[in-house]
């Protein structure tokens, strides 16, 4: 296993030869067989093992094992205990959930505090069957059936090429120590019960079903692959991304068949699992909105708008007499000039003497009106937005300059009569928003 471990990492996992990695072993027999393999080709390495104190003594007993071989192969060691229990209970999540985000939280902190690039694990191809198996019987899509992936983000899988059978000889001829977790038998849990009863069970009915699994799987990795590009595709054509805010035609959309598995394709990468609310979005009234976890997903009349959640700023920011830039919540230039010239979107000219200091930039509210320049007598904001058909994302990012409570400037789009420029003017402010 050895020549074809070491031809292995030379063909597909060429970071491991040229960088430092860090290991994750548990004290089993897979974490300690690529523990091994690795020591044995003289890879750079480190090793990271979690004590996450469910099993008392037995708990114990595998971080003493771990440490033992660090010691053996010279290689550098961190180990963590963790009150897993505490952490569920806290979090309201299972007991596996808990180890599980406590390990990835921890690694990355060591990899992030060290500037080691990748974290290898142990997973083997009969993990990838099982991961199949467990997909399956929840119900998946062709994400769900490609199982467990060799490399995602930052972690490395050596081992996926080889199956458990494999690793426990590899073990045994060369005379290897390990841990056995008592939990690992117990059939209440769906992948133990998958592992003990379901895969052996049907390598009963045919012998070479985890190698015949394996040419599927890739088949499928493949299939997905072409998939993806496909997605990425349509998402150039339909995607129309403008300060933020992405916009989606909804006619484009709804000529995609079948469309509700073409709405879950392009909005799962957000967090939107559930495509039949976001087939609902398509017909649904202008402002109707869907969240995800970090997203929103917004109908504004013909287009639905895609834009990453932030907290609403609610704070006012001051202008005092005198200030001659601005750099939040926008950047503005404030400048006295002896002439009026030219207003567009993004340059103002006030008289001086009709304002009020402090000014003020906030964002509008239900019940603002202003006087739009050029014309006579009030209008609300929610009016103006409406018959200036400015979509629901951006009326929340508006900014407003006011003067005491009158607003002198929608910002970017309206100026107010009251503040506007006259022959009688004597004092000219020209403000710029630089964009």
């Amino acid at each position: 296993m050895l020549e074809e471990f070491k031809k292995h990492i030379e063909d597909q996992f060429t970071e491991l030869v040229d960088d430092r990695f860090l290991l994750a072993c548990s004290g089993g027999v897979d974490s300690v067989a690529l523990l091994h393999l690795c020591a044995r080709l003289d890879l750079d390495f480190a090793v990271a093992h979690c004590n996450f104190n469910l099993r008392g003594a037995e708990s114990d007993a595998d971080e003493g094992l771990v440490r033992d071989l660090a010691k053996k192969h010279k290689v550098k060691i961190y180990v963590n205990r963790f009150d897993t229990k505490s952490y569920s209970t806290q979090n309201k999540v299972s007991i596996q959930v808990a180890a599980r985000e406590l390990r990835y939280r921890w690694f990355s902190e060591i990899m992030d505090r060290e500037g080691i690039k990748t974290l290898v694990t142990a997973h083997h191809a009969d993990d990838s069957l099982e991961t199949f198996l467990i997909n399956l019987s929840r119900g998946t899509g062709i994400d769900g059936l490609t199982g467990i992936p060799v490399k995602s983000h930052n972690l490395s899988r050596p081992l996926l090429h080889f199956t458990r059978e494999w690793i426990l000889s590899y073990a045994r001829a060369e005379n290897l120590v390990w841990r056995e977790d008592a939990s690992n038998a117990d059939t209440k849990y769906l992948r133990n019960k998958i592992r003990h009863e379901i895969v052996p069970a049907l390598k009963e009915l045919n012998p070479a079903f985890l190698a015949n699994f394996q040419k599927t799987q890739n088949y499928l990795s493949q299939t997905a692959l072409v998939l993806e590009h496909h997605i990425s595709d349509l998402k150039s054509q339909c995607f129309e991304e403008t300060a933020g805010v992405t916009r989606i035609s909804v006619a484009k959309l709804l000529q995609l068949k079948p469309v509700s598995t073409y709405l879950y394709l392009l909005f799962k990468p957000y967090g939107f699992t559930e495509w039949n609310d976001v087939e609902n979005l398509l017909s649904a009234m202008s402002g109707k909105q869907i969240q995800s976890k970090d997203y929103r997903l917004v109908k504004d009349r013909d287009y639905l708008l895609l834009v990453a959640k932030e907290a609403p700023d609610v704070n006012e920011y001051h202008i005092d007499e005198g200030d001659t830039v601005v750099s939040e919540p926008v950047s503005l230039k404030i400048e006295k000039v002896g002439e009026y010239v030219k207003s567009d979107l993004n340059t103002l000219y006030i008289d001086k003497k009709a304002l009020k200091y402090p000014l003020t930039i906030r964002k509008w509210k239900k019940g603002d009106y202003f006087y739009p320049l050029g014309m006579t007598g009030k209008k609300k904001l929610s009016k103006y937005f409406k018959d200036e058909k400015v979509d629901v994302v951006s009326k929340e990012a508006q900014w407003l300059l006011c003067s005491g409570d009158a607003i002198v400037w929608v910002i970017g789009r309206r100026a107010d009569e009251r503040f506007k420029v006259s022959e009688h003017t004597s004092d000219i402010i020209k403000i710029t928003l630089k964009q």
